[in-house]
């Protein structure tokens, strides 16, 4: 039952508001009672309109509503006051008591369709001699009011007991208001036994009570795999969540060991871990030497050598030595806790597609009231009775109820989702799905994406390196890393200093050294590019390092399953037209452009978009504005921040051939959907006339409504892909 919020006598939520680096404060809500797109839309609406909110975003998924405020005020006991208005039971988010509340909800749908399974068994035990006759001959009146009494008996007390999530919902919704899906259900329930207890009192002809008890039943079917469907969604971003260490093993200033839990570590505590545990937060490693499987992050399953210096993610499993971290962020700032609210934002945003369903499901509730209302008021005026016509009018509510139209699309997003999440493929919302699945051109940055954005030196001879090596220690760009990887460990430079854009400068010897563009050494003559560095000393002559990138193993594939897809294929590339021009023929591309800068790029696709629909692969900060510019974009999961932020869908995993998966998986979501409403579509538009002209009475009406809600999210099941 409900609590009406008391804002007088509140306590004091300032303790649970967060706050970003930006001072923006937001708070997190466990909301009880949303099930469908519609309540998404209601409790978002409601929630953005009180004073001071800037945003509200509910994640059905996981029942998690998220409210940013717009200024320093944050007042989370009005958003719960709001929020009990609407019908809604509201509490301070905990990820404990919301799992406890789903494993509730999953039990308590299980026990009702056992009892719903059970009633419409029974009840049917004693109805099916009313509706066929008891071994071929007709009852008589005492025998069909023995039957009725024993199928009321049977079924009505079950119909009771597994109706009451829908009769609770439709309480709620009633007493803040408002009509909700349920409302009409719970009336042609309970019509419908109210038909039934009068023509047994009466001892009329025909009785529900198996009516009402199977069409809860099926019900409680469709509302269970959706459950189930939605659980997987909230798996996916629990199970990466279950992969950080509970706790983790903080030092002191004295060096003594405390284990603390994982939500106590801060920005700037040394952390040891040992050998099989996994990197709690992401930071820098302090001291240790030992590789570490990225796999949880990446999909690439080869180990990573690290050292004091390197950056490690949370989630990493440590493999081999005793490492001593720095910790450089939260955990909720982490870079697995980063992937796990991607999982969470592709159940929590809503398509173009759900808004449409969302519209029409809107309209439901006073269209079919008029359209029943009408049914017994006419069918009682042209003479059927008052007793017909009441039964023609609970045929229409219950055989038009739109829980069809409601599931159609989420089903299918929440399938697709999950399906690609298990393909290394992180989807950030719905609408991205849709706009995948109608993309003709396909646009591909080169280096991080048709290559392993990871250069190797090539040409240099072992001295050069060496004297290059300690300057190349010292920066963190990644064509110096190759060469600090080439050279092997050794000393570094003093006194050093990065020039963003340029290079890095530093003392080797006591002598001034710079490595970096050919203008920041003094090689003025010389063209430079994005595969080379030039290293100079003072008063010598610069020496020029060249880089040499991999494609990708699969890069060729990627791009050849593409074009059997029907898509054309270019690369757009800041890097040199030498480069760019043998990458291009490598992988079977023959429309290419070197040297573009970040708004050439993004110019580029605007011009691609005007009579196509474009889809942009990229992973640098030149590639974030084409990326956003593109009707869909995919980036890497080693792509920098600001382009996954600007991507729909993010590889999480090490094959570019995931992008073929995705695109698969979008196009395959797409024609279940449209599958979905034209089945909604067909089915309300013979259902409605039929019930209305007295073809459907309410059992068959109650089979029928639910077993459309079966079809469309068994329909959803079927999200696949070529493979």
């Amino acid at each position: 039952m409900a609590v009406t919020w008391d804002a007088a006598n509140a306590p004091d939520m300032g303790a649970f508001v967060r706050r970003d680096a930006d001072g923006r404060a937001g708070v997190d809500l466990l909301v009880r009672g949303a099930r469908c797109a519609g309540c998404i839309a209601k409790i978002e609406k409601a929630v953005a309109g009180l004073p001071g909110v800037a945003s509200a975003r509910l994640n059905l998924s996981l029942g998690k509503l998220a409210v940013g405020f717009a200024d320093g005020r944050a007042d989370p006991a009005a958003v719960i006051a709001a929020l009990e208005g609407l019908g809604y039971e509201a509490t301070l988010y905990d990820p404990g008591e919301a799992r406890d509340q789903r494993d509730r909800e999953g039990r308590r749908l299980i026990i009702a369709l056992a009892v719903a399974g059970f009633g419409a068994m029974n009840a049917m035990m004693f109805s099916v001699p009313l509706w066929a006759g008891l071994f071929g001959q007709e009852l008589g009146p005492a025998t069909r009011t023995l039957m009725m009494w024993l199928s009321g008996i049977v079924g009505a007390p079950c119909a009771i007991y597994a109706g009451m999530p829908f009769f609770e919902s439709a309480w709620r919704s009633l007493r803040a208001g408002r009509a909700n899906m349920d409302v009409p259900i719970s009336i042609g329930v309970i019509l419908t036994l109210v038909i039934s207890f009068s023509e047994t009192f009466l001892n009329g002809r025909d009785a529900y009570f198996d009516a009402a008890v199977s069409l809860l039943f099926l019900l409680l079917i469709g509302r269970w795999l959706d459950h189930v469907l939605r659980g997987r969604a909230r798996s996916a971003a629990a199970d990466l969540l279950a992969m950080q260490a509970p706790t983790a093993t903080r030092l002191d200033g004295e060096g003594r060991e405390r284990a603390i839990p994982l939500t106590d570590v801060r920005p700037g505590d040394m952390l040891r871990i040992r050998p099989g545990e996994r990197i709690p937060v992401d930071g820098v490693l302090e001291d240790g030497r030992s590789e570490i499987d990225n796999s949880l992050l990446t999909g690439e399953s080869a180990p990573e050598a690290v050292a004091p210096g390197s950056a490690c993610r949370a989630g990493a499993l440590n493999l081999s030595g005793l490492l001593t971290l720095r910790a450089g962020a939260r955990s909720d700032d982490s870079a697995l806790a980063a992937i796990a609210r991607l999982v969470e934002a592709g159940a929590q945003n809503r398509s173009r597609d759900v808004r449409l369903a969302d519209k029409a499901a809107a309209l439901y509730v006073p269209v079919v009231h008029t359209v029943a209302a009408l049914t017994f008021a006419g069918g009682w005026a042209l003479g059927l009775g008052p007793r017909e016509a009441l039964i023609r009018a609970v045929a229409v509510l219950i055989v038009t109820c739109p829980c069809a139209l409601g599931l159609a699309v989420p089903a299918v997003q929440v399938a697709a989702s999950s399906r690609l999440f298990r393909r290394w493929v992180l989807v950030k919302s719905g609408a991205a799905l849709e706009r995948l699945a109608e993309v003709q051109h396909v646009v591909f940055d080169k280096t991080g994406v048709l290559t392993e954005g990871r250069p190797e030196l090539v040409e240099a001879a072992p001295e050069t390196v060496a004297r290059v090596a300690p300057l190349a220690r010292a920066s963190r760009h990644p064509l110096a890393r190759a060469v600090a990887r080439a050279a092997g460990e050794g000393p570094t430079a003093t006194e050093v200093q990065e020039h963003p854009g340029l290079g890095v400068e530093g003392r080797i010897d006591g002598r001034l050294a710079r490595l970096g563009r050919a203008a920041f050494v003094g090689a003025s003559t010389l063209k430079q590019g994005e595969t080379e560095l030039w290293f100079g000393v003072e008063g010598e002559t610069p020496v020029r390092l060249r880089f040499s990138d991999r494609l990708r193993a699969d890069a060729a594939g990627t791009v050849a399953g593409l074009k059997a897809r029907g898509l054309t294929v270019e690369i757009l590339s800041g890097d040199l037209a030498g480069a760019v021009g043998e990458a291009a023929a490598a992988v079977g591309v023959s429309d290419w452009r070197a040297g573009l800068t970040p708004e050439e790029k993004a110019e580029a696709v605007d011009r691609l978009s005007a009579n196509r629909k474009v889809l942009m692969i990229g992973d640098g900060l030149n590639d974030a504005a084409a990326l956003a510019r593109a009707h869909a974009a995919i980036a890497p999961g080693s792509a920098l921040e600001a382009s996954q932020n600007a991507a729909d869908l993010v590889l999480s995993g090490a094959e570019l051939a995931a992008v073929v998966d995705a695109i698969d998986v979008a196009r395959s979501a797409r024609g279940r959907a449209l599958e979905n409403f034209g089945f909604a579509a067909v089915y309300n538009l013979v259902a409605a006339p039929a019930a209305m002209l007295g073809f459907v009475n309410p059992f068959v009406a109650a089979i029928a409504m639910s077993g459309s809600s079966l079809v469309v999210t068994l329909n959803a099941l079927r999200v696949g892909g070529r493979r």
